[in-house]
């Protein structure tokens, strides 16, 4: 049995200490305005203080209106009805300016939180965002953010006041009555017990609710990308049903929590108004054997009160609170996660001449088999290579690592002997400029567009880019030019149009390495040939990587290297 004892102390000191521990992590980076917080505490421990000579006066005004009824009681209530008007307009002011301060200390909190997880966010490496939904993301700038400055703002700040006014109610009614004090404390477990037992329950439902809003969140940003294939396959209907089945989940959810609260609501109330008139009971007791007067009474009834409610309003929170929790975890975890590796300015590339070399590099994916096994691939510089293989040999993943987008599980990667770990990750990827076969663009300009790497460039300079990448001819015949808007993803152009704007973006920033991967797919046959034509004096005094599946873009390397077997090896394309 003190085995047992043992471990559930042991259980129980881990799981609290383990919540203070991600709670007192994450307030370092939300940083709260001391100065703010403190004004606001003072604040309402003054509301505490005023709600605390209420039940005093209560009791004055009691004495004075049982008195006889003469000419000074008379005085005397409107005395204390004149105090007890000036203490609720005191209280008024002192609510306002607490609540509206508390409520911009809430915002800063959530918009520092956003900030802070959006920073994060950029330094992750690309495999965190591989593993997870876009929906979890969204739901941590968005959801818990906002969950978790409101739990701050609206509970933890408000729990020195409540103690407050709990034990300086209890200190009170001991000085009236002590048997009725004690009487009133004896109550609190009851209450606890309620809370626990019902709401035991809340903590499951709200990880999932937080879950399910993640994936419905997740859900709808993709079929906002998929908009043209959907509408292309007709899938409208489907895909409408689809939501309906996770907004579904999502409601159903929430009316399990909305039913624990409705239950445990009422139940706390029931307990504390039984309370009360057990207290009321004792009370009269007191009074008929004339123990305490019938003011006093009045006073205990109403400290008793005061005390009770903050326990009863408890009720209302416990969900929010479990919510509040599970989203600090997230949070935390979020935050716990590996940042790419910091700048360093004394460690950066320079002068880079483009010649690149894999020593027996070794790379796989979490949880899956190796891609690659000490590989060893030698690139000179001002070289173009074809780099060639199936579907999901890991072609694109070499331009990854080259990119340090990944990073290697053994072996090295250097770029003019220099081993690209030691160097910062800035300099890297502007000596290595990349055209992916997803064009990835702005809802913005053509100019923001091409602009977007180096983004105090010259019209000029948009230009002279845009011609190199045969993109400046179709750009001058839309309505604005370089000021037109291209819609999301650039819905607004073809396909080939996006890649042209894609390569012009790259061109832009001059980078000495050059990656395209399959920059030909979205050409057809004529467009290809007349993209590879005008790329042929581009690609001159650049280390070019050709990463295609087309005959014709292999025209443009010196030689061909296939990716087949975890390995690289020399070879035809084809």
């Amino acid at each position: 049995m003190s085995l047992l004892i043992a471990k559930v102390r042991s259980n129980i000191k881990y799981r609290y200490s383990h919540h203070i521990v991600k709670s007192a992590r994450l307030i370092q980076f939300i940083k709260p305005s001391s100065t703010t917080l403190l004004l606001v505490l003072l604040l309402l421990i003054m509301d505490s203080l005023a709600a605390l000579a209420q039940p005093w006066l209560a009791g004055r005004l009691t004495s004075a209106a049982l008195g006889g009824g003469g000419g000074n009681d008379l005085a005397a209530i409107q005395v204390i009805l004149l105090t007890w008007l000036g203490l609720i307009a005191v209280k008024s002011i002192i609510n306002f300016f607490s609540g509206y301060m508390l409520g911009n200390a809430g915002e800063r909190m959530s918009a520092l939180l956003r900030k802070r997880a959006y920073e994060h966010m950029q330094v992750l490496p690309i495999g965190y965002f591989q593993t997870r939904s876009a929906g979890e993301s969204l739901s941590l700038l968005s959801k818990d953010a906002v969950t978790i400055s409101e739990f701050i703002t609206g509970t933890v700040v408000t729990l020195l006041p409540l103690l407050l006014t709990f034990f300086g109610a209890f200190y009170i009614m001991t000085h009236l009555d002590l048997e009725i004090a004690l009487a009133a404390v004896l109550l609190l477990p009851v209450y606890y017990t309620a809370m626990k037992l019902i709401g035991v329950k809340f903590r499951p439902i709200a990880t999932d609710w937080v879950n399910a809003w993640s994936r419905m969140i997740a859900f709808v940003e993709e079929n906002l990308t998929l908009l043209p294939v959907i509408k292309s396959f007709g899938r409208e209907q489907l895909e409408s049903q689809r939501f309906d089945s996770r907004n579904t989940e999502l409601l159903v959810l929430s009316k399990r929590q909305i039913l624990l609260q409705s239950i445990l609501v009422p139940v706390v109330s029931f307990l504390a108004g039984a309370g009360l008139l057990l207290l009321f009971w004792l009370g009269v007791r007191q009074v008929v054997v004339h123990e305490i007067t019938p003011a006093a009474l009045v006073s205990l009834l109403l400290y008793a009160m005061l005390m009770i409610r903050p326990v009863s309003g408890l009720a209302n929170v416990y969900g929010q609170v479990q919510r509040a929790r599970i989203a600090t975890e997230r949070m935390v975890d979020f935050f716990n996660e590996q940042a790419e590796p910091p700048e360093s300015a004394e460690l950066s590339l320079k002068n880079v001449k483009g010649h690149i070399k894999f020593e027996r590099v070794s790379f796989a994916y979490p949880g899956r088999p190796a891609l690659f096994m000490d590989i060893n691939l030698e690139i000179k510089a001002g070289e173009t290579i074809a780099l060639t293989g199936a579907n999901g040999s890991g072609k694109s993943t070499l331009a990854y690592l080259l990119m340090r987008f990944v990073q290697p599980t053994s072996g090295r990667i250097t770029i003019d002997d220099h081993d690209i770990r030691n160097y910062s990750l800035g300099s890297i990827r502007n000596a290595v400029g990349m055209v992916a076969q997803r064009t990835l663009l702005l809802n913005g300009s053509i100019a923001e567009n091409i602009a977007y790497g180096q983004y105090q460039a010259d019209k000029q300079a948009i230009e002279r880019a845009a011609k190199a990448a045969g993109a400046h001819e179709f750009i001058t015949r839309l309505p604005q030019g370089y000021d037109t808007i291209i819609g999301d993803q650039g819905a607004r152009l073809s396909g080939g149009q996006r890649q042209r704007l894609s390569l012009a973006r790259t061109l832009l920033t001059d980078p000495p390495i050059l990656i395209l991967d399959e920059a030909t797919a979205m050409f057809d046959p004529q467009g290809e040939e007349d993209f590879i034509d005008e790329c042929a004096d581009l690609l001159e005094e650049r280390t070019v990587i050709l990463i295609t599946h087309r005959p014709a873009s292999v025209a443009l390397a010196n030689r061909v290297v296939k990716v087949e077997n975890a390995k690289v090896v020399p070879g035809a394309a084809f």
